[in-house]
C-alpha cells in the first residue's frame, strides 16, 4: 500500500529523513533535494573524478554537457523503517528539462543512516541541463510492506551507512 501524507510526516518525525522539511511532502510522495557533491566520469579511466557543487546555485548553475553522465547524492540522509519500501523517480520537471535517472531508485527495508546515490544522464543532444545543491530532484514514494521480512537491509546493505555520493562497491 503507498502510504499518503500524514502518515509519510509521521514517519519523518519519527527519523526516517535528515534534515526533515514539511513542505516537501506531497499527497503520496516525499520530495527529496540534490545534495553538493558530484562525481564526474573521466575519459579513458573507469574511476570517477570527486567534484564540489556547494558553490553552485539556482542562477548560477552547474551545467551537466549532453550526454554527461555523474552520479550525485540526495541532501537528505535516509533511516527506513524495516517494514517500509521505496521508490525514487524523478520529479516530472526535471525530467523534462532532459534529465534522465538511470532507475536504480529502489530503496529497500532497512536502509540505514544513508544518503541516495543518484545516477543521472543529460538525455539532450544540444543543450546543457541544470544542476544546484538544494535543487527538487526527486520523489520518493513509500510503500508499508505486508509483512517485516525476516532479513533487513540495515544488517546486511552493502551502501548502508553513505554519507556522500557513492560509486559501485560491487562491478569495479
Amino acid at each position: 500500500m503507498i502510504l499518503p501524507d500524514f502518515e509519510i510526516a509521521r514517519m519523518c518525525l519519527g527519523g526516517l529523513v535528515t534534515p526533515f522539511d514539511s513542505t516537501l511532502i506531497n499527497p503520496a510522495s516525499l520530495d527529496v533535494r540534490l545534495g553538493d557533491k558530484i562525481l564526474l566520469e573521466v575519459e579513458e579511466q573507469r574511476n570517477f573524478k570527486p567534484f564540489d557543487i556547494s558553490i553552485y546555485n539556482q542562477d548560477t548553475p552547474f551545467l551537466l554537457d549532453p550526454g554527461e553522465f555523474i552520479l550525485a547524492h540526495t541532501l537528505e540522509t535516509f533511516n527506513v523503517p524495516d517494514d517500509v519500501a521505496g521508490q525514487f523517480a524523478l520529479k516530472s520537471s526535471v525530467a523534462r528539462s532532459g534529465i534522465e535517472h538511470l532507475m536504480a531508485g529502489y530503496i529497500d527495508p532497512g536502509f540505514n543512516n544513508s544518503v541516495l546515490t543518484l545516477e543521472l544522464k543529460n538525455a539532450r543532444r544540444s543543450h546543457p541541463v541544470f544542476l544546484w545543491p538544494g535543487m527538487r530532484i526527486g520523489q520518493i514514494i513509500w510503500q508499508r510492506m505486508a509483512a517485516t521480512p525476516t532479513t533487513s537491509y540495515r544488517e546486511s546493505g552493502r551502501y548502508n551507512g553513505d554519507k556522500s555520493v557513492t560509486a559501485s562497491k560491487g562491478l569495479f
